[in-house]
């Protein structure tokens, strides 16, 4: 069925999707204009840098925050939902490439943006229809045994709360046979990422920070006191922080240009019965599957099925969003054929060739954080949080992050994308045979 988004209402400045129509704070925060002075100013003001604002207010230092657009407008506001913990890359391929010492300091930090997260929304009430538990579904046999090693490396890291389910106990997560089994997290879940985003950004303010939104920044001047300038205003300030990640845009080609914009899909369906969506998803637990291109969903507050998948590099969108996420979800749910599309939009991620974010300096007192490469819910609190410590003179975190190396695509800017889409290419096929 065709998708019916025009008769609900939006959110001006945002993506089209149900997220900003069912925002709880639609303020608009006004635009820079004129010059100031402040402690800190974060350019970007998505999860990263309302993450590490709120926990520079929380110091003590004054913060001004810079959004080219709306609070939330890009990945923050679109993507999934889900609270994964850990990375894009596991800790195993972590150790094997940086050294078990590098594995080790990451991994004492994996679970902690879902722990940032939760106490965040516990100290400042933040409505975000914070719900836990997640499941790694898997097709195969062998992506079964590599949940097995998974699960044994997460556990010698630390993580208490993941348990093997074989096909009988499938049922428990999710209604479909689809799957030969999985990895339950209980300490992953679900929430309404642009609700968190505009929580915490509220509690910065209500903080002293300051936010300014349709305030796209062009030009910085370092220095011994550094100045942003935007079309109509300039911040003067000693600590700068970029946290733009895929919609960073070409004003700061040192960090733009070592990553490439990834779009992913989502769809959401019109609200079902409760005892419907209920039996669908019966543990209220998010989902992700085990291939490369993988599909993710999870019930919403209002019962509707939010369902994610595909990727476009460069950040292109397919002609047909709702149809192309229908057809995933029909293969899982086949049961939900006479249900209509309400909402489908698509948003970008940052992907860094390595898969690990790149976090460094450009100067001494200019920072910067992005390329979460998918997993960014969680991550993007934790390093937010990091930058923070560094400015606040405890960089003892940030120096392992940036330690880790951060590649050039092969082929430059021209050729990162028909590269990147062979070898997806390649692991779509892997995926579909098996293997």
């Amino acid at each position: 069925m065709a998708s019916n988004a025009a008769s609900f209402p939006q959110n001006p400045g945002h993506a089209a999707s149900w997220y900003a129509a069912s925002a709880h704070d639609r303020r608009r925060r006004p635009a820079l204009d004129g010059d100031m002075e402040t402690d800190v100013c974060i350019v970007g003001a998505g999860f990263t840098g309302i993450s590490a604002a709120l926990e520079l207010v929380e110091r003590g230092y004054k913060v001004v925050v810079l959004e080219a657009e709306r609070i939330g407008f890009g990945a923050s506001g679109r993507n999934g939902g889900q609270i994964v913990n850990g990375y894009s890359r596991d800790l195993e391929t972590i150790a094997s490439r940086y050294g078990a010492d590098k594995a080790a300091a990451l991994g004492a930090m994996s679970l902690e943006g879902g722990a940032i997260i939760r106490e965040r929304v516990a100290r400042y009430g933040i409505d975000c229809a914070l719900a836990d538990g997640g499941f790694f579904a898997a097709f195969t046999d062998k992506q079964m045994r590599e949940m097995e090693a998974h699960k044994a490396h997460w556990q010698r890291h630390g993580h208490p709360g993941l348990e093997m389910v074989g096909r009988s106990d499938v049922g428990r997560y999710v209604a479909t046979d689809r799957y030969v089994g999985g990895l339950v997290d209980r300490l992953g879940g679900h929430l309404h990422p642009l609700n968190l985003v505009l929580g915490e950004a509220a509690a910065v303010e209500r903080q002293g920070g300051q936010i300014f939104e349709g305030s796209r920044v062009t030009g910085l001047e370092a220095g011994e006191r550094n100045r942003v300038r935007t079309a109509a205003g300039s911040v003067s300030c000693r600590y700068v922080l970029i946290c733009g990640n895929a919609y960073l845009g070409p004003q700061f080609p040192e960090i733009s240009g070592r990553m490439m914009p990834v779009s992913s899909q989502v769809a959401v369906t019109e609200p079902l019965d409760e005892e419907r969506a209920q039996a669908l998803l019966p543990a209220n637990a998010c989902v992700e599957d085990a291939n490369y291109v993988l599909d993710y969903y999870r019930r919403t507050e209002d019962n509707r099925i939010l369902y994610g998948g595909g990727i476009g590099y460069g950040g292109r969108d397919p002609r047909d969003i709702a149809g192309l996420i229908r057809t995933k979800l029909l293969k899982t749910f086949p049961n939900l054929s006479d249900v209509r599309i309400d909402y489908a939009w698509s948003g970008n991620f940052a992907l860094t060739l390595t898969r690990i974010p790149h976090v460094g300096r450009l100067s001494p007192s200019v920072y910067f954080s992005h390329g979460d490469s998918g997993h960014g819910v969680t991550t993007t609190h934790l390093l937010g949080k990091i930058l923070g410590e560094a400015v606040a003179g405890h960089a003892e975190r940030y120096a392992v992050w940036s330690s880790l190396p951060n590649l050039a695509f092969p082929g430059g800017r021209v050729l990162r994308v028909p590269l990147t889409v062979l070898g997806a290419w390649w692991y779509g096929l892997r995926d579909r045979f098996g293997v």
